[in-house]
């Protein structure tokens, strides 16, 4: 809001000016920088995976140990965004749209989903309400966000991605002040679970009450989060931000997580709660260079992962049990193991992560055209994943990207039990 009243005093001043001079050459006009009442965007995309699967991996045998052998697995993924928004006097009504298509050699899924769809009050500056389903951005981290309480987990390997949100109540209060501390926004929610409302955000009937309290304290973004006991346990955090030059940024987050609980393998392949308090925390930065440069790294803490010891065990229960399935065809531990695939075979389930991406602008002078690449190690028992990718954005409104996944790791390694060892992409993204 600042930037267009800026933009447009500028833009008077000009205009004033040049009037004085010619009045027939220049004129200005004022409705150029009003928001208007309705506004719609999305984009639409279509995108090409080609899939070379990991046969000696964990996750290989468990899903395709009763299935004809195959060695990759290709697919065409469609997909429709639609965001929207309608303004009257105090009140905003904001909504996006999600569809895809994916068919590949194993199946075909389609989903149509509303990411978000609230209301949004304003009777008084600095003052805000709002209600439905919303799409919140906690923590400052880029891959990982220890303190996104009350939102889905990113996608490390596309974190930019839109992501569903869940239905809230909520309030925020702002206030500005001249001095070290600058801005203070306090925000309260209410994030109601049912059999019917945010069934996964938690089981049973609770209101989960949260809150953020954001300062702007001698130009450092600091929040200072809290979710309630609830449909998930109690969890309390902050975040920092600061450019500590005009190309250099930090940025960090700590997450406290009371009565974690995972699954953890016990005798004969049961899974057995595990519960306990865990830290989690995060450190990054973002860095510019003078050719243009752009360079992020975060080291991220997983306190609720596995331990290696623990992971290890998995992968060595769950080779065992198909070791056993094709000698007698009993596959009752298998079955046991792959009960348990949704905590082990989650992302980044481990501990200790370093994320590192370089992306540089237009080298050698190749207009419109970015080079990137992108990995993620595991501190823990090294293995990783490497992602080169190229963008080309030199046709109006389109993205083409490609982009290149190779996991390494050995036997019992988190990159080297993965279902895939080689993944390429191909994306064509329409915006409108």
């Amino acid at each position: 809001m600042r930037a267009r009243l800026l933009a447009s005093c500028v833009c008077a001043c000009l205009a004033g000016s040049a009037i004085a001079q010619s009045e027939d050459k220049y004129s200005f006009d004022v409705d150029k920088f009003e928001k208007k009442p309705f506004e719609l965007s999305g984009y639409a995309e279509l995108r090409q995976e080609s899939f070379r699967l990991n046969q000696d991996g964990v996750p290989y045998k468990l899903n395709f140990y009763d299935r004809e052998p195959r060695a990759r697995v290709d697919g065409t993924i469609g997909v429709l965004e639609l965001s929207g928004l309608y303004r009257q006097g105090i009140a905003t009504f904001q909504a996006t749209a999600h569809a895809d298509v994916s068919s590949d050699s194993l199946q075909s899924v389609n989903r149509g989903l509303m990411y978000e769809a609230y209301l949004t009050l304003e009777p008084a500056t600095g003052v805000r309400v709002e209600a439905g389903k919303r799409t919140l951005r906690w923590g400052k981290g880029y891959a990982w966000s220890p303190v996104g309480f009350v939102e889905r987990p990113k996608d490390p390997n596309d974190p930019e991605l839109s992501r569903e949100g869940f239905a809230m109540l909520g309030a925020s209060f702002t206030r500005s002040f001249d001095g070290p501390l600058q801005t203070v926004t306090f925000t309260p929610l209410l994030v109601p679970t049912s059999s019917q409302v945010n069934a996964d955000f938690g089981a049973g009937n609770h209101a989960n009450p949260a809150a953020r309290l954001s300062l702007l304290y001698r130009d450092t973004d600091i929040d200072f989060m809290v979710l309630g006991q609830g449909a998930r346990s109690l969890r309390y955090g902050f975040d920092f931000s600061r450019n500590l030059s005009t190309n250099l940024e930090l940025h960090g987050e700590w997450a406290r997580i009371h009565d974690a609980s995972k699954p953890v393998l016990g005798a004969g392949g049961s899974g057995t709660p595990q519960t306990g308090n865990a830290t989690s925390y995060l450190l990054g930065m973002r860095y510019l260079t003078a050719r243009d440069t752009t360079w992020i790294a975060e080291y991220y803490r997983n306190g609720t992962g596995y331990t290696q010891d623990q992971m290890r065990a998995y992968f060595t229960f769950s080779h065992n049990a198909y070791d056993q399935f094709l000698a007698t065809g009993n596959a009752a531990a298998l079955e046991r193991a792959g009960a348990l695939q949704s905590s082990y075979g989650r992302p980044n389930a481990m501990r200790r992560y370093f994320y590192v991406r370089a992306s540089q602008k237009e080298p050698f002078d190749i207009l419109y055209f970015t080079p990137a690449v992108t990995a993620i190690v595991n501190l823990d028992d090294r293995s990783y994943s490497l992602g080169p990718e190229l963008t080309y954005t030199g046709i109006t409104n389109l993205d083409l990207r490609l982009r290149l996944f190779a996991l390494q790791g050995g036997r019992l390694a988190d990159f080297g039990e993965k279902l895939n060892e080689q993944r390429i992409e191909l994306r064509a993204r329409y915006y409108f």
